[in-house]
């Protein structure tokens, strides 16, 4: 279409008389037009020619290079997201076990320190009570033996009191019986 243009556009150029080409512009003298087509046509058929022979598939291969090596990284970009993504799940999965495992050891230590504390606690109380009896033995013992050293004490004072008072001593033995009676029926509240 540019073609049939340019031819009729350089018919009517021709008819029609330009004034400068009479002032020193060749180029618009019809006498050097075919001269100039001529040219023209060779230089942009060779510049045609070398384009689409030479550099354009140069181009179109350099582009389809960079579209393969593009779609290349593509595709092992996806493989490595993929891999990454299977590898994030593992991960998960095996901190998620390990979570379990941890619940499961803590579950387990402690039962087994329940356990321990069970038994120790068994244990000190047992000792306790070993030590409570023993304890309640010595006090009745203290109570008994205390009983003996208030009877034995007031056999002594009640005995020098009497024979202060009287200025003879006493028989002893009454005295006993006197205080072991006394004692009998006043300190048997407090034991």
């Amino acid at each position: 279409m540019r073609l049939f243009l340019l031819i009729i556009g350089t018919f009517t150029a021709s008819e029609i008389n330009l004034l400068a080409a009479e002032v020193g512009m060749p180029q618009l003298d019809p006498t050097y037009w075919a001269s100039q087509a001529f040219w023209l046509i060779l230089i942009f058929t060779s510049l045609y020619l070398a384009l689409s022979n030479l550099f354009i598939p140069k181009i179109k291969d350099n582009i389809d290079n960079r579209e393969n090596k593009i779609k290349d990284d593509l595709d092992e970009a996806q493989k490595l997201k993929n891999l990454a993504e299977e590898k994030l799940k593992e991960y998960e999965l095996s901190i998620e076990n390990a979570k379990k495992e941890v619940q499961k050891i803590i579950f387990e230590n402690k039962n087994k320190l329940n356990l321990e504390i069970q038994s120790k606690k068994k244990k000190f109380d047992k000792d306790i009570e070993i030590e409570i009896e023993s304890a309640e033995k010595e006090i009745e013992n203290l109570k008994k033996d205390s009983l003996k050293n208030i009877s034995t004490i007031s056999e002594e004072m009640a005995s020098k009191v009497i024979e202060q008072i009287s200025g003879e001593p006493m028989n002893q033995s009454s005295v006993k019986a006197a205080i072991l009676e006394t004692t009998k029926k006043n300190l048997g509240k407090y034991l």
